[in-house]
């Protein structure tokens, strides 16, 4: 599913470079899950940004699904990320005047301008359903709890069916009891639907819910552990 070989990044600020990443070589198998793990400014944030098609490396190459799309133009990424990568964020990003049905369809407005709206409400009526809120579809983010802002977030991520979803500190927000169900969410789809799921925390309880934990250290690969663990509530004891 990604192949990542020689990824480096370099910021330039002022007359200084910073480096970033620094030559990192990474594969994750279409149907797996995995979290990245790191300390601030390890270079996690950058590495999502430049799988998820948000920014380019500064040098080495990054396969996503067969396609080599390391060197592509601005649009041919935007195709990229409407059709292929689902993104979950820490603060949700919804829209807030507007419905949790009328924010799942969003994507698709812009995927797929010609879809007839009422196509639209059908495909977000189903991703709602699938995240456990047929029940709140016509509620303003303000009438929901952060964990069902979330399954929003969560719903809108997948409305146009990618194969990857990347999901950047996604129970940042939330208790241990909200945590738990999304992080059992994420399971699930990877599971059931087998979606590729890649999960940056800070959490290590998060991260031990992965299949696969990759950590992070001075734009680097630090360790790399792919033993499946028990799953374990996030904030539960050392």
């Amino acid at each position: 599913m990604i192949r990542l070989e020689g990824i480096e990044k370099t910021y330039h600020v002022g007359e200084v470079d910073l480096p970033v990443l620094r030559g990192i070589s990474l594969e994750i198998a279409q149907g797996e899950y995995a979290a990245l793990m790191g300390v601030s400014g390890s270079g996690k944030s950058t590495l999502m940004n430049i799988i998820g098609c948000l920014d380019r490396p500064t040098s080495g190459a990054y396969w996503l699904d067969g396609e080599e799309v390391s060197l592509l133009s601005e649009d041919e990424l935007a195709r990229i990320r409407n059709k292929k990568l689902g993104f979950v964020f820490q603060n949700f990003n919804l829209l807030s005047r507007t419905s949790a049905l009328e924010n799942v369809m969003l994507p698709l407005m812009y995927s797929e301008p010609e879809l007839i709206e009422r196509e639209a409400a059908r495909r977000a009526e189903e991703m709602l359903v699938r995240v456990g809120l047929a029940e709140r579809m016509k509620h303003h983010p303000a009438q929901l709890s952060g964990g069902q802002q979330q399954r929003v977030a969560i719903a809108r991520a997948l409305v146009n069916n990618p194969p990857f979803l990347l999901a950047d500190e996604p129970t940042g927000n939330l208790d241990s009891k909200m945590s738990a169900e999304i992080i059992a969410l994420f399971s699930e789809l990877n599971e059931r639907d087998g979606i590729t799921v890649l999960l940056v925390t800070h959490d290590a309880d998060v991260a031990h819910n992965a299949g696969r934990v990759i950590h992070i250290r001075d734009g680097r690969i630090d360790a790399d552990t792919a033993e499946k663990k028990e799953p374990r509530s996030p904030g539960a004891a050392q």
